[in-house]
């Protein structure tokens, strides 16, 4: 690993390796009230939690892409950890009442979790591509160009689906060359090649393998999605939210979105 220029002398301290007096100065109120410093902690960790899964998942597609489908399964295993975080996070942040958050939420303006754009690289990564939800990100072209690339990248599911086909199956051309800034439309070829892996999981092992982890991943991306709806729905009810979506409705609707199509649809088909 190469030593970064602002790195630690030997001998440093806990506080100088992680930075703390940085980490720790990060935290800026704008009202008075109590809650809204729980209100910032919990989504700058967030936010670090979602920088540690990019940190995996990119890394584990690049595993997959080189056939490295052991070093692929540790990662995606370390992500579903690092999601049950997430997922409870949710529970801490929902201990702040409507009258605590209503207190605050002036001092907010129109800041919200829409606009993150480590949320939106993991929906990329994912395969959840939508063009328009760079625009969110107009004010700051680094991050829009970061998304951009992002957006035109295979998802994992796409090299997923390449790995299958290296190991013969029939995935359809048109599955494996498209254009990937388009959201992956569902295939009953795609389908009865997965249904392949599962009727013979001795010999498809390592695919079989990778589906689950797969299913682990939007399993548990679901949950944070529904946790995030439960927790908004509990404090503001059927406001809108401070970003101009819909609130409640806008997330409940983007909790029917899927990932994955095919692994879920072959449990029907076994």
């Amino acid at each position: 690993m190469e030593k970064r220029d602002d790195a630690p002398a030997a001998g440093s301290t806990y506080g100088s390796y992680l930075h703390l007096p940085t980490l720790l100065s990060c935290q800026h109120p704008l009202s008075d009230t109590h809650d809204e410093m729980l209100f910032i902690v919990i989504h700058q960790a967030s936010e670090l939690w979602m920088k540690l899964c990019l940190h995996e998942l990119e890394a584990a597609r690049t595993a997959i892409v080189d056939s490295r489908l052991d070093e692929a399964f540790k990662m995606m295993a370390r992500v579903a950890r690092i999601q049950a975080q997430l997922i409870q996070s949710w529970d801490v942040l929902a201990t702040i009442t409507p009258a605590d958050y209503s207190a605050m939420r002036g001092a907010l303006g129109s800041s919200s979790g829409f606009q993150s754009h480590q949320y939106r690289l993991l929906e990329f990564l994912m395969g959840n591509k939508n063009a328009a939800m760079i625009d969110v990100h107009r004010d700051t072209p680094d991050v829009q160009a970061t998304l951009r690339a992002a957006l035109v990248r295979p998802g994992l599911y796409d090299e997923a689906l390449r790995a299958a086909a290296r190991a013969g199956l029939p995935v359809p051309a048109d599955r494996l060359d498209r254009d990937f800034s388009q959201p992956y439309v569902a295939s009953a070829q795609v389908e009865d090649c997965w249904r392949a892996v599962y009727a013979d999981p001795a010999r498809y092992w390592d695919l079989y393998e990778l589906a689950e982890k797969l299913v682990d991943l939007e399993y548990r991306f679901q949950l944070w999605r529904f946790g995030h709806l439960k927790t908004v729905e509990r404090v503001i009810g059927f406001k809108r939210g401070t970003g101009g979506t819909a609130g409640v409705p806008y997330l409940a609707k983007v909790v029917e979105q899927v990932f994955f199509p095919e692994l879920l649809t072959v449990r029907v088909a076994l």
